[in-house]
């Protein structure tokens, strides 16, 4: 299931690095992350918690960009 979030990065470089980080947690099938519309689109694998996930995601980006909004 893909869901598309706000995602407010200060540059793209940043947005990138969160995408490719993303893509990288269990339960996350593909990640993209649009500097410049300040989206962000994530495709969930079935059967997966996406508020638990969602959490994971926001610290993931928090990490790569401590001041990065996510809504």
């Amino acid at each position: 299931m893909k869901k598309t979030y706000k995602a407010n990065f200060d540059c793209a470089n940043c947005a990138n690095q969160a995408a490719r980080a993303i893509t990288k947690l269990d339960g996350v099938a593909s990640a993209d992350v649009n500097f410049m519309f300040g989206k962000m689109t994530v495709d969930y694998e079935e059967n997966v918690d996406e508020k638990n996930l969602f959490k994971k995601i926001i610290k993931t980006c928090k990490r790569v960009e401590p001041d990065c909004e996510i809504e």
